[in-house]
C-alpha cells in the first residue's frame, strides 16, 4: 500500500534548492550531505482515545514568510511509513507546476488502523479478518474534538477542509461523509472498503442522504477493477447518488477498471485533488 514514487520525485526536486544554497567551499555539506526536511512531526495526547498519537504536518512553500491562510487536508494513514510522503509529494508537485492551490497537509499516523477505521460489523467473517475492528466512532471524535482544534490553534487555516484516505481509510471517509457531513467540506475516498459489514454503509446511504445537510459539500470516490465482487458497495453508493444526490452536493465517481487496488492511489488522488484544489485561473 505504501507508494514512494512521487515522494522520491519530490525529494529529488527539493534536494536541488537545498544543496544549491550551500557555500561552494562547504566540504562538510559535500561529504556528509544535508538533511532534506519536508515537514514536522508532533505528538498529541488524546483524552478520547487514551493514546498519544503522532501527527505529521506539511506546509506549502512560502508559508513561513507569508500571512496567507490555507485549506487543510487531513490525511488518514498519514505516517512517515504510510502515505504522508506520497500524498505531500502530489500536492508539492501540483502546486510547483501551477496546477494546484497551496494547502496544509496534516497526517495522522496509524497505530491500529483496522480498529480506528472500521465501524462495528455484524459479519463473522469481518471479525475473523479484523478482530480489533469497530473503533471508528471514537477516532472520528478524536479528529473533530481534538485534532481539528489543535490544527486551528497552530496554523493559518481557511476553508475548505478535506478528509482523504484509501482502502479502509476510504471506508472511514465515506462513513464520515454519511454520518457527520458537516465535519469537513470535501471528502476523498480511493477504493473504499465498502464491502465491510455486508455493505451496510452503502445500503444505508439513501436514508442518510435524505436526512443530512450536504449543501456545499464535495465527495470524490474511485474504484479499482480487481475487487472480485468486493467493489459492489462502491457501485451501490454511486447508483444511489445518481438516483438521489442531495441538493447542493458536488460529487464525482471515477471507476478505474484498468487499475488494481494496490495501485489506485496515484491516478485517483491526482484526479481528486485537481478537481477539488485546482489553482485559480489567471
Amino acid at each position: 500500500m505504501r507508494r514512494f514514487l512521487i515522494s522520491l520525485f519530490a525529494a529529488c526536486a527539493l534536494a536541488g534548492p537545498a544543496l544549491a544554497g550551500a557555500p561552494a567551499g562547504d566540504d562538510s555539506a559535500r561529504q556528509e550531505g544535508r538533511p532534506i526536511v519536508i515537514g514536522r512531526s508532533y505528538t498529541l495526547d488524546s483524552r478520547i482515545l487514551g493514546q498519544t498519537r503522532r501527527i505529521n504536518v506539511w506546509l506549502p512553500d512560502g508559508y513561513e514568510t507569508s500571512t496567507k491562510a490555507y485549506p487543510v487536508v487531513v490525511l488518514l494513514d498519514g505516517g512517515e511509513h504510510e502515505d504522508f510522503h506520497h500524498a505531500t509529494g502530489l500536492f508539492y508537485v501540483g502546486a510547483a507546476n501551477g496546477l494546484l492551490q497551496d494547502v496544509i497537509v496534516v497526517g495522522i499516523e496509524g497505530i491500529d488502523r483496522r480498529h480506528d477505521l472500521t465501524h462495528p460489523s455484524s459479519d463473522p467473517r469481518d471479525h475473523k479478518l479484523v478482530p480489533t475492528g469497530g473503533g471508528s466512532a471514537k477516532f472520528r471524535d478524536f479528529i473533530g474534538e481534538e485534532l481539528k482544534p489543535w490544527i486551528k490553534a497552530r496554523y493559518r487555516t481557511t476553508g475548505p477542509t478535506a478528509l482523504m484516505g484509501e482502502s479502509l481509510a476510504g471506508l472511514f471517509v465515506v462513513e464520515t461523509f454519511l454520518t457527520r457531513p458537516q465535519m469537513f467540506d470535501d471528502y476523498i475516498a480511493m477504493s473504499p472498503s465498502l464491502w465491510w459489514d455486508k455493505q451496510s454503509l452503502a445500503k444505508s446511504a439513501a436514508e442518510r442522504l435524505k436526512a443530512g445537510n450536504y449543501a456545499g459539500k464535495s465527495l470524490y470516490f474511485a474504484e479499482a477493477g480487481d475487487g472480485g465482487g468486493l467493489e459492489a458497495g462502491t457501485y451501490l453508493l454511486a447508483d444511489t447518488l445518481k438516483a438521489q444526490a442531495p441538493k447542493g452536493l458536488n460529487w464525482r465517481f471515477d471507476p478505474m477498471p484498468q487499475e488494481k487496488h494496490a495501485g489506485i492511489y496515484d491516478p485517483a488522488a491526482i484526479k481528486a485533488i485537481r478537481w477539488l484544489f485546482a489553482a485559480p485561473v489567471g
